[in-house]
Formats: C-alpha cells, structure tokens, sequence
C-alpha cells in the first residue's frame, strides 16, 4: 500500500525539468497537456519557456524579440523554482 501512495504522490510531482519547446530534450507533451504552472520566488509566472528546479533558473521570453528562426529570444532567470499541476 505505501508503495501505490509514493507512485500516486510521484505522479502529481511535475518532472525537475521541463521545456514548451518541441525541439529540446526535456521536452514532454504528455506533461505540459496536465497544465503546469510555474511559482518563480513566490510569484506566478505565466510566460515561462524552460524551468529547472535542480538547477533554481527559468527561461522567459525577453519582450517580442525573435531569433532567427523565429523562436522568443529567452533570459535566464535564478532563483526558488515551485512547479505543480493547476486544478
């Protein structure tokens, strides 16, 4: 029994990290379908591209600015990184 609770608690646990963009290898549909949200130093952030909680950083867009390739041109962020699943 107290192997099925670590499995459920393990499930409702967003992965250490994570990233929105398709191309990178933390990159996770499955995950980001559950609806993260991300607690950055205490304040919600909506607009995060890329977290790591091992780590303590996020990745945000910087304004409207694109690469070249068109993808958000991102600053890293350090700092205490909360994930969890809305609702």
């Amino acid at each position: 029994m107290t192997n099925e609770k670590q499995d459920i608690s393990a499930s409702d646990t967003p992965p250490d990290r994570l990233s929105t963009d398709p191309a990178s290898p933390f990159y996770d549909e499955a995950v980001l379908k559950r609806d993260v949200g991300i607690r950055f130093n205490g304040t919600e952030k909506t607009n995060v591209e890329e977290y790591s909680v091992g780590e303590g950083w996020i990745r945000v867009a910087a304004g409207k600015a694109r690469d070249r390739k068109g993808n958000p041109i991102t600053i890293k962020l350090k700092g205490k990184v909360e994930p969890y699943y809305k609702g």
